[in-house]
């Protein structure tokens, strides 16, 4: 065998398990919609109200989208009187949004 390929036979590779799980949450993600939300939320955290409104949607309909990113584990909420805040609390979404900022920002 060439030492090519051994080595080639040598790069770690993620369980396909996990990567089923990652296109999942992938999948999740994609939608403009949410990924606005994401956008806004590792900015600081906001109502579902606040949220709706950024994205010229009903606040049923955002709802629905932050209990989908919730179930990945991508956020957390927290009440407080009447409000329920989300919050990003999967860090590596810092990095994901980075990408998608810098090949389709327009920057």
């Amino acid at each position: 065998m060439s030492t090519a390929l051994k080595s080639k036979n040598r790069v770690k590779l993620t369980p396909l398990a996990g990567l089923a799980q990652a296109a999942e949450c992938l999948k999740t993600l994609a939608h403009p919609h949410r990924l606005r939300m994401v956008q806004m939320l590792l900015q600081d955290r906001f109502t579902v109200g606040e949220l709706a409104e950024a994205c010229e949607i009903p606040s049923h309909m955002a709802s629905e989208h932050l209990r989908l990113m919730q179930r990945c584990g991508f956020l957390a909420s927290e009440k407080e009187g009447r409000n329920t805040y989300y919050q990003v609390v999967e860090t590596h979404l810092a990095s994901l949004m980075g990408c998608v900022e810098a090949r389709f920002g327009g920057k």
